[in-house]
C-alpha cells in the first residue's frame, strides 16, 4: 500500500492555493491513501475476458459534411457593430 506523507498533502494544498489545518491535512492524507488502496484493489481484478465498454447508451455519432450555408452578409453585420475599421469590427484593446 502506498503511504502519502503530510508534506505531500501540504505541497498539493499549496499548489491548489488551499490553506489546510493539521486535522484537515491528516484527514485528506487518510482519504487519499484509502482511494489509492481501492484503486490498487481494482488493479488486481482479472478482466481478461471482459470486453471494454465504450458506450452504454447506444448513441452513436452522426457525421455530416461541412457545407457553407448562406448567412448574413458581412456588410449587414458590420452595420450592427458600434465601430468598424478596414472591413472589421473594432474592439477595445484587451492587453
Amino acid at each position: 500500500m502506498i503511504t502519502i506523507s503530510t508534506s505531500d498533502i501540504q505541497h498539493l494544498a499549496s499548489l491548489s492555493s488551499l490553506a489546510l489545518t493539521d486535522d484537515e491535512t491528516d484527514g485528506l492524507r487518510q482519504d487519499l491513501e484509502n482511494i489509492i488502496g481501492y484503486i490498487e484493489q481494482l488493479g488486481e481484478l482479472d478482466v481478461s475476458g471482459v470486453e471494454p465498454t465504450y458506450q452504454v447508451t447506444g448513441l452513436s455519432n452522426v457525421w455530416r459534411e461541412d457545407e457553407v450555408q448562406a448567412g448574413i452578409p458581412v456588410e449587414k453585420l458590420l452595420d450592427l457593430a458600434p465601430e468598424k475599421q478596414n472591413n472589421q469590427v473594432k474592439v477595445p484593446q484587451v492587453l
